[in-house]
């Protein structure tokens, strides 16, 4: 099995709800921000891949699992691993961890759209980093 992307984190104020926990939408915005970083560590340049193929990766479908809080200041680390993977289709299990604690997992599946939404293949360059990153 591969090794997990890791991405740490902390919880500012500004990330919290009036109860002083992370407010449940920011745990999305987490798994995204660690996401981003997964996909320039395989090599791939976003804004270069819209800029020059007019293809951008769009979120199809987000299952969340809610478990624990997180809370102001806590050091946060979020876990990416390719689940399942085709040419037009990416899984991801990711989960958001306080030290050994998991308090948040989703499953993300991610598609490849055309500068005018339509779905298209991941290129090329993508298929090749994410059959080394398995």
């Amino acid at each position: 099995m591969q090794s997990p992307h890791i991405f740490p984190l902390r919880v500012y104020y500004e990330d919290t709800d009036l109860a002083g926990i992370v407010y449940y939408a920011n745990y999305l915005k987490f798994i995204e921000r660690a996401r981003s970083e997964w996909v320039r560590g395989l090599g791939v340049d976003q804004a270069l891949l819209r800029a020059e193929h007019g293809l951008v990766f769009a979120v199809r479908r987000v299952e969340a699992d809610y478990l624990r809080p997180a809370l102001f200041d806590d050091v946060l680390t979020v876990q990416t691993t390719v689940s399942e993977h085709s040419g037009a289709r990416l899984v991801l299990d990711q989960a958001v961890l306080c030290y050994a604690q998991t308090l948040f997992t989703a499953r993300v599946t991610l598609v490849c759209l055309t500068a005018t939404g339509t779905p298209t293949r991941f290129p090329a360059t993508l298929r090749v980093a994410l059959a080394g990153a398995v």
